[in-house]
């Protein structure tokens, strides 16, 4: 196999390769004076299972072009398979038409990658999974359930796993419920209103948090609107100690602040994107995941139990 890293994640890139015990191909990444993006393999790829690592985070239309630009220099060089490992898979909120003369953006992304030459996906977490469908190659998409959960046990090490109830900030509680199950824990929800793009009202709590450890579980987090607004009618709902665990955290300034002004004592998420691990914000790095995955795809072996969000942690 060859690994080639874009410039979005270097860092998770390299974390994969030394997992793997591999060395990431030597690519020239440059941009003319106009911003166009250039992109150069210096090695020979022909006929390689080649792993291109990108996530489609911010600034996410360079992002995604680069990572079509570089799938179209690997197809021209020659490459066996191309598989496109999107940690984090930007455009993922535009799934469907929920207004009129509205694009479907995900679609779009997914007929882009695979007009360039992408013949599988690994991603991690979708916003909504029904986006697979979206492709007519084969996707794996993982879950940071494996990596996150280590971390929640690790901080509630000797705790009565009873004292804890899962919340899941929306009524979709699929990724809620697999986190309960496996932490043996309740299960509760905030119903949301969403005022804009930066601001939720949480509305109603639908089961009981009184004296209880709580984790609030999501897919991602960008302004920690959501989530702080559920951390606050939850500690007016009596809940012991706050903690979240998202999957993917695009945080800005914004974002930051409000967390730390807010009633969560701690923010669990992944390296799915570059974040720093600082103040509230603690990072699980995925590497063992995605190279466990790439590893597998290579060998020709089932990538199937890491595709499982409801079963033990293993």
């Amino acid at each position: 196999m060859k690994l080639i890293s874009g410039t979005a994640h270097e860092e998770l890139s390299k974390g994969i390769a030394r997992f793997l015990g591999q060395e990431l191909v030597d690519v020239k990444v440059t941009s003319f004076p106009d911003g166009e993006t250039f992109v150069k393999i210096n090695e020979n790829i022909r006929g390689e299972d080649l792993f291109i690592i990108q996530p489609t985070c911010p600034p996410t239309n360079h992002n995604l072009m680069e990572l079509l630009i570089t799938v179209d220099a690997a197809r021209r060089a020659s490459a066996g398979n191309i598989t496109a490992v999107i940690p984090f898979f930007g455009y993922a909120r535009q799934d469907r038409k929920d207004q009129p003369r509205v694009p479907i953006t995900a679609k779009l992304v997914a007929n882009l990658l695979t007009a360039a030459g992408v013949q599988r996906v690994v991603t991690m977490d979708l916003h909504a999974a029904q986006i697979q469908g979206f492709f007519d190659i084969p996707v794996d998409h993982l879950y940071a359930k494996r990596a996150l959960i280590g971390a929640v046990r690790e901080i509630r090490k000797g705790e009565d796993p009873c004292a804890l109830t899962v919340v899941s900030p929306d009524v979709g509680v699929k990724i809620a419920r697999a986190y309960s199950d496996a932490l043996g824990a309740g299960l509760a929800i905030v119903a949301k209103h969403r005022v804009s793009a930066t601001e939720v009202e949480a509305m109603n709590l639908i089961g009981s948090v009184e004296g209880q450890d709580v984790l609030i579980v999501d897919d991602m987090t960008e302004t920690a609107g959501t989530l702080c607004a559920a951390a606050k009618i939850l500690a007016a709902n009596g809940a012991r100690r706050i903690f979240a665990g998202v999957s993917h955290a695009v945080l800005g300034d914004l974002g930051r602040e409000r967390i730390e002004k807010s009633a969560i004592e701690k923010l669990l998420t992944t390296n799915s994107t570059p974040v720093v691990n600082q103040g509230k914000v603690e990072v699980v790095d995925l590497s063992a995941l995605f190279g466990e995955a790439i590893m597998c795809i290579n060998e020709g072996k089932s990538v199937s139990s890491l595709f499982d969000i409801a079963g033990p942690e293993v």
